[in-house]
């Protein structure tokens, strides 16, 4: 697609993003649902055109509507989020759950973890925390971080499932694992205090330390802390 060898770059072409609007919009007017799915990312991104969050949703709508296995459910998904977050549509949590909907039953991970998240709102006094917890768990078998926090946050609490510090550790360890932070701390101080794992200072230090270098301010002095005892 000349849209796309122009936005990148290649096959010897120079990168010119207003270049490759302009192709994208004529494949996408003849019902192309790549080109249409891109056109909705250089509206959204501002790319190659003026920054236009309703054109963008509008593409976006056009991409979803296609039955491409692949595009689609990327097109649901960011349509439910500008429906979530009222960015280039009125914001209608409904609409938006009914655009993740089409998409996590694709295995879309965003669109699963974000009908989690959903359901655990109460604007409509309709709090699920065992649907969350479900959807959620859809997210995190497939690598999604912030879902495999949500777990060990609803096992750790017993929201939506049997409360269990040990999967909760589990989780939280999965997270940590790729990195987050958030996971990392609370997994230092559970090792700091045997909470869902048996107390073990030196994995505290390891994950406060890990946490720390991310940034996190409280387990920097956490670690300062623990390595005085």
């Amino acid at each position: 697609m000349a849209g796309r060898s122009i936005s990148r770059g290649i096959r010897g072409t120079p990168r010119d993003l207003t270049q490759a609007a302009m192709w994208y919009r004529k494949a996408a007017d003849q019902g192309n649902a790549r080109a249409q799915w891109n056109l909705g990312c250089m509206y959204h991104q501002g790319q190659g055109v003026y920054q236009d969050l309703s054109a963008a949703a509008s593409w976006f709508r056009k991409a979803a509507d296609q039955l491409d296995a692949f595009l689609s459910p990327f097109a649901q998904s960011m349509l439910g989020c500008m429906y979530r977050d009222g960015k280039g549509v009125p914001r209608d949590l409904a609409e938006a759950a009914a655009w993740f909907r089409k998409a996590a039953d694709q295995g879309n991970a965003l669109a699963q973890y974000s009908l989690g998240c959903i359901s655990l709102l109460d604007e409509d006094a309709s709090q699920d925390l065992t649907e969350a917890a479900a959807w959620f768990r859809k997210a995190a078998d497939q690598g999604y971080v912030d879902a495999q926090l949500k777990m060990g946050w609803m096992y750790s609490e017993g929201a939506g499932v049997p409360q269990d510090r040990g999967q909760a550790a589990a989780w939280f360890r999965k997270a940590a694992y790729q990195d987050n932070a958030d996971a990392q701390y609370i997994l230092g101080c559970w090792y700091r205090d045997g909470e869902g794992v048996t107390q073990d200072i030196a994995q505290a230090v390891a994950w406060f330390r890990k946490a720390a270098a991310n940034g996190y301010a409280d387990a920097q002095a956490c670690l300062s802390e623990v390595t005085l005892r």
